[in-house]
């Protein structure tokens, strides 16, 4: 009997990706078919590297283990529902996952360095009260196929001369709630033989304080961090950021200082300036004393608006005035140029639920005006 069109595309979407594999479950799935375990850099080389977006493509393989593979995963990239470009470079990727959930990267250009802003969760289960993300509410974690897929669908946009030199996790949800499969995709990230080849030094990890599991990550991974702080007392975070309620200030705090932190390298701690709540005076002395010891610097972020928000960004003198407080109790402190907040891709303001419908306006708009010669 043969199988119908939607019934053959119902079949393809349940064989998992093959990205979502790592090398020992590659060469154990070889190994029951009799293939040499070197073929896994192989088909690795070719996901990642090559960007290859189907087994055939697979030239160095033989036929008949090019078709086992077709017949048991799959290899297709993210979906690009809709792409935005600001004023300033940045690009927004709205992607399309299988079962209909979406998510958004965000590609920033620099003089000499290209980041992208990867997310690791549909939406977000944390709440914080600044963030547009958490208006979604939590849809699910991210497997590694698609979170490395947002660098290779990034990477198929550039020109050839050009690639992706840094990676931030900081884009929708939280990288530490979805721990197993974001460490995986950081191997992949950083292997040069059969990955990216990105250095640990240019990969951060943004977490909003998930103490044991910000221990095991850098007792596992060389990558860099950022803390999410916001607030100097546990009364004002806790209403900004829930999870101070688990992990308050005095656990985080104390977590920063015993972690194992390479003498090169510096935590950051991410400030978001919320206008007339959490940058006064006795802030900047309160947060100096918090931090007092720790290697670090300081980001502080103009809050971001979005719609329904009700917070409001700080005035330029405002933000001036509280990273000068700072820098005089002797830390590196940096104010965070807003990227693409124009696109609502700055920090803060990714929400693919509330972007969709106007992304994909855009997207209809400009193709019917292409249609019509316009």
């Amino acid at each position: 009997m043969r199988l119908r069109n939607d019934s053959l595309s119902a079949f393809a979407m349940t064989k998992p990706d093959i990205k979502d594999l790592n090398r020992s479950e590659l060469v154990e799935w070889l190994r029951e078919r009799k293939q040499p375990p070197y073929r896994a850099a192989q088909i690795q080389k070719w996901l990642f590297q090559k960007r290859a977006t189907s087994f055939s493509e697979m030239t160095n393989l033989p036929a008949d283990l090019r078709g086992a593979l077709e017949e048991n995963f799959s290899c297709r990239p993210l979906k690009t529902l809709a792409r935005s470009v600001s004023e300033d470079g940045t690009v927004k990727f709205l992607f399309g996952l299988a079962d209909s959930f979406s998510i958004e990267s965000v590609l920033i250009p620099e003089a000499s360095r290209l980041t992208l802003c990867v997310s690791t969760q549909a939406g977000c289960g944390f709440g914080c009260a600044f963030c547009a993300t958490a208006r979604m509410g939590l849809k699910r974690s991210l497997r590694v196929g698609e979170i490395l897929g947002q660098l290779l669908e990034a990477g198929r946009s550039l020109p050839k001369e050009k690639r992706i030199t840094h990676v931030v996790l900081m884009g929708m949800g939280e990288p530490l709630a979805n721990y197993a499969q974001t460490l995986r995709a950081l191997e992949i990230m950083t292997d040069p033989e059969r990955g990216f080849g990105i250095s640990h030094r240019r990969i951060t990890l943004s977490t909003v304080g998930l103490v044991p599991q910000m221990e095991r990550l850098m007792e596992e991974t060389r990558v860099n961090l950022a803390v999410s702080l916001h607030a100097t007392t546990d009364e004002l975070r806790s209403e900004l950021m829930p999870v101070n309620r688990k992990y308050p200030l005095a656990a985080l705090i104390q977590c920063c200082r015993s972690l194992p932190i390479l003498k090169r390298k510096r935590i950051t701690f991410e400030y978001v300036l919320l206008r007339g709540l959490n940058h006064s005076a006795e802030d900047a002395r309160r947060l100096a004393h918090l931090l007092e010891g720790i290697r670090c610097k300081i980001n502080l972020i103009p809050f971001n608006p979005f719609p329904g928000s009700a917070f409001q960004r700080p005035t330029a003198d405002e933000v001036e005035e509280f990273q000068r407080r700072l820098s005089a109790y002797g830390f590196q402190v940096n104010v965070r140029t807003p990227r693409g907040d124009d696109i609502q891709a700055a920090c803060g303001q990714l929400n693919s639920e509330f972007n969709v419908q106007s992304s994909r306006f855009d997207v209809e708009h400009r193709t019917l005006n292409l249609e019509l010669g316009g």
